[in-house]
């Protein structure tokens, strides 16, 4: 038996299934009443690999925690009825360097959250280059005044 064993665990390969890591998938879809939280609880709950799903009715907010695809979890929420749904698409105002940025302040944003947007700050090239026009070490700066 012990030659039988080794060469099925060096010579045959079974394949392994893929697992994916944990992770937080966090979407804001919008419930009016315990109905529709209870219909988007159980459709996330029944899913393979969810190990919890919290609600906050409030913010508008479903987080799952698990080894599961952020897009199936996405998808079954939208089956449920709720078109809407969408990524969790805020962060905390005070990540944001600038809160109030156009397309970054959100009225239905909750309280102290703000869209997740890049916003980049102005390009420090061009400060650069207008702060060693005017330098002493500039030997041209005098002819520019």
């Amino acid at each position: 038996m012990g030659a039988l064993t080794y060469i099925i665990s060096n010579f045959c390969t079974v394949p392994r299934p893929k697992t994916k890591a944990m992770q937080v998938v966090e979407i804001k879809v919008k419930m009016d009443c315990d109905g529709c939280e209870r219909k988007v609880r159980n459709a996330v709950a029944t899913m393979k690999g969810v190990k919890s799903v919290e609600i906050n009715r409030k913010q508008s907010k479903v987080t799952v925690n698990g080894c599961v695809d952020p897009n199936k979890v996405l998808n079954r929420v939208k089956g449920t009825g709720k078109k809407r749904a969408e990524f969790w698409p805020y962060v905390p105002q005070h990540v944001v360097s600038y809160p109030h940025a156009s397309g970054v302040y959100d009225k239905r944003a909750p309280a102290g959250y703000v869209r997740n947007v890049q916003t980049f700050p102005a390009s420090t090239e061009t400060e650069e280059k207008y702060m060693s026009l005017f330098s002493e070490d500039n030997v041209n700066a005098c002819s520019i005044m």
